[in-house]
């Protein structure tokens, strides 16, 4: 659409209630950013959609500070997005860098971003040992699959001395899409479904280290602090106030096995009692045993009173049945 027309659509009855020059407002912005393809001059100016080229840098992690990064080198390519959006991208940039920083083991981290006029979407990739390697050794865990239900809880971490565990779990709500790929596992968390992650097999992945992919409307309304608010934590002080936390129960079992097992509601239970409201989802779960639920809904709250446990009213007949018939047995 060349100038002189976009000028009469826009005069005509003044159908979009925008006058010239509060277009060209938004589209400057977007033209210095190569997303719009400016050509020509005066009546014969034409506006193009940019080529979809990626922005890419490596940098050693040795004396690496995360937030030059993401203020001299990402910041300057997002500054016109909406405040809120601009903001979660600090914050998810921030946390995830730090994190190849002091957890990676790696020498170097690469930062990817692919930004279009709907969206943005940014990969951060260390050649480190892995994340769920990594939690696999520190927690003593039997394998790496075992890694993700603790990463999933929320305030698990490597280094408690100085991380509270809890970045990737608030920036993996902030993101419309949000993975993990390390090893032969990836972790996925998509906004529109509501605190159902899935872990999945990635075979094809035979690259060292960590890759973290995040993507974001340009134009979202959501906030950073809706995402804490929704944990009934706050972004300034992360360690006192993060109080409750969303479980997929599915995530305890291993391939397609019954959740029937003692061993296994432990394993589902371990370091929660650190939240005083956890939320267990059974969504994806049709049945439960006996001395799993037991264990889960009469003793695991004996010895923790100080912990609620709650359970989504979808849950399914079968499985709710049992934890009505464990809570009456603890009455």
């Amino acid at each position: 659409m060349n100038d002189c027309g976009l000028d009469g659509v826009l005069r005509r009855d003044n159908h979009f209630g925008l006058t010239r020059r509060a277009v060209h407002n938004h589209m400057d912005p977007l033209i210095s950013q190569g997303a719009i393809i400016k050509t020509g001059k005066k009546r014969a100016t034409r506006y193009e959609l940019g080529p979809d080229v990626p922005w890419i840098k490596t940098y050693s992690l040795d004396g690496l500070q995360e937030d030059s990064v993401v203020y001299y080198d990402v910041r300057p390519r997002l500054s016109d997005l909406p405040d809120n959006v601009l903001y979660i991208w600090i914050h998810g940039l921030t946390e995830m860098i730090n994190n190849a920083i002091d957890h990676s083991e790696g020498s170097e981290v690469t930062v990817m971003m692919k930004r279009s006029p709907g969206d943005c979407t940014v990969f951060i990739r260390d050649n480190g040992i892995g994340i769920f390697k990594k939690i696999m050794l520190a927690a003593d865990l039997e394998e790496e699959r075992d890694a993700f239900l603790e990463l999933r809880k929320g305030g698990f971490t490597t280094d408690p001395d100085r991380h509270s565990g809890q970045g990737i779990f608030f920036t993996s709500r902030m993101f419309d899409d949000y993975s993990i790929m390390s090893g032969d596992l990836m972790f996925h968390h998509s906004f529109p479904v509501p605190e159902y992650d899935f872990l999945l097999g990635n075979e094809s992945n035979k690259a060292p280290g960590t890759t973290i992919h995040m993507r974001l409307d340009n134009n979202t309304a959501r906030t950073t602090r809706q995402v804490f608010d929704q944990f009934d934590a706050s972004p300034s002080d992360e360690d006192s106030s993060f109080s409750k936390t969303i479980v997929p129960v599915h995530l305890a079992k291993r391939g397609n096995e019954p959740l029937v097992s003692r061993s296994q509601a432990k394993r589902l239970l371990a370091g929660l009692e650190k939240f005083s409201v956890v939320v267990l989802n059974f969504e994806g779960v049709e049945s439960v045993g006996q001395a799993f639920a037991d264990e889960v809904f009469r003793v695991w709250p004996k010895f923790h009173p100080e912990s609620e446990i709650l359970v989504p009213s979808n849950t399914a007949p079968e499985v709710m049945a049992m934890i009505k018939r464990a809570q009456s047995d603890a009455t």
